[in-house]
């Protein structure tokens, strides 16, 4: 599901505002593969997707909830994060933490993007910290939402984060991929042992929520934690 999409399924028509749409990767670390320069890639995948980077983020409401979001995108570049996917997400949580916003992100990642080396991981620690002042000191609430896939560096921080964790049905949800595991360890990964619904039964998220009731159960959610519709009068 595009980000636009899933835009347009969780947010009210007509109230979505985006933030930080000018931001785009550089070439930090110069990297070059024998396939095509990084900066020709980012390029290709604005032109294909229509985004300037694999995360929008944005405020908006919720069945008249005013609430600030994420939403990751697999279209580009396989949702990696680096350095602009975790400056755009910081910044959401930062303002999220000035307004008193509920905070949702819809994860969809292979995890962090090697094309900017160890400045994509420093994301994860920047984001969580943005997280810690935001669910710690301010008492907000985060939801985090895992659709398939959310995987390596996106797991090891905010997806594993929320307050409430909610996955999409049959979501593939791991840090490393079946395939990594299995050639690391030289061991066999049982199938569907990084499904949604074995990951549920090991007590790694709270509910597995289909896309159809999803904007209804974060309604109640957000109502349950004391955040109500703007007054229409």
């Amino acid at each position: 599901m595009s980000s636009f999409d899933r835009i347009e399924l969780s947010i009210d028509p007509g109230t979505w505002d985006p933030m930080n749409e000018d931001m785009v990767s550089l070439d930090p670390i110069e990297f070059h593969s024998e396939e095509e320069p990084y900066k020709n890639r980012i390029d290709s995948y604005q032109k294909n997707t229509g985004l300037t980077e694999a995360v929008q983020t944005g405020t908006g409401q919720l069945n008249g909830i005013p609430v600030a979001i994420g939403v990751m995108d697999f279209q580009f570049m396989g949702g990696s994060m680096g350095s602009v996917v975790g400056e755009k997400i910081t910044r959401l949580a930062e303002y999220a933490t000035n307004q008193f916003l509920p905070l949702i992100i819809v994860c969809a990642s292979g995890g962090a993007r090697m094309q900017e080396g160890s400045l994509s991981l420093m994301q994860m620690a920047k984001i969580s910290s943005a997280l810690y002042d935001y669910q710690s000191n301010k008492k907000l609430f985060y939801v985090s939402i895992l659709t398939s896939p959310t995987t390596g560096g996106v797991t090891a921080s905010f997806g594993m984060l929320g307050d409430i964790i909610i996955a999409e049905p049959n979501a593939y949800i791991a840090f490393a991929g079946k395939r990594v595991i299995e050639q690391t360890l030289n061991k066999t990964v049982p199938e569907d042992s990084q499904v949604a619904e074995y990951l549920f039964h090991k007590g790694l998220f709270d509910p597995i929520v289909p896309r159809n009731p999803l904007k209804g159960v974060l309604g109640e959610l957000f109502r349950l934690h004391a955040f109500f519709p703007l007054n229409q009068n």
